[in-house]
């Protein structure tokens, strides 16, 4: 290779430092993850000052004081919980995605803990992942907030429900545009060998 394409190429490695941030955000995920859980088995045990710091980063709100936890509360907590977990998920999909599509080849092939998705991953495979992730995400806020909708103003229900309907669409969009490519693409190999 030439000089200049090798250093263009080379550039990709500009990118390592942002996934290192990533991971180091995943750490940060799990924390809070280990916060909130002690805090839960805590509340469960009795522990007023775990509770209210429960209720506190819920945003849960209710007209007479909290001494024990209820059902509300634990349903609200459990969706944070899985919320953090997705959260995580959407973070390992692009760090190991995008490490492997745009720097540099991690060679797992027979590696017994690959993830099935990154056998075929490529930029297109990766943005479907992503957006079905982000619909999952949001999926999950919507049900805390209707969980929780007293304590929140209709217009933020309506604007959240219209952002997740906006989410879908685009989602379905982004896979109904990779159908379309793929099918191209089918099409462009079998007029090739029938030539």
């Amino acid at each position: 290779m030439r000089p200049l394409p090798r250093m263009i190429f080379a550039s990709r490695w500009l990118q390592l430092p942002l996934y290192i941030g990533l991971i180091a955000a995943q750490a940060v995920y799990v924390f809070h993850f280990l916060v909130e859980l002690v805090h839960l088995i805590e509340a469960v045990f009795g522990s007023q000052t775990a509770l209210q710091a429960l209720v506190t980063s819920i945003g849960y709100k209710s007209d007479v004081p909290l001494t024990s936890l209820n059902e509300t509360v634990i349903m609200l907590v459990v969706l944070a919980l899985i919320d953090v977990v997705m959260i995580s998920n959407l973070l390992i999909m692009v760090i190991v995605g995008g490490y492997e599509t745009f720097v540099s080849r991690m060679d797992l092939e027979g590696h017994p803990d690959q993830p099935e998705w990154l056998s075929h991953v490529n930029a297109s495979v990766l943005k479907v992942k992503l957006a079905m992730a982000i619909i999952g995400i949001s999926s999950i806020h919507l049900l805390k907030t209707f969980i929780n909708a007293a304590n929140y103003d209709e217009k933020v229900l309506v604007w959240q429900t219209i952002i997740h309907i906006a989410f879908l669409l685009s989602a379905m969009a982004i896979a109904f545009t990779d159908k379309l490519l793929n099918q191209t693409r089918v099409i462009g190999h079998e007029a090739d060998a029938h030539h």
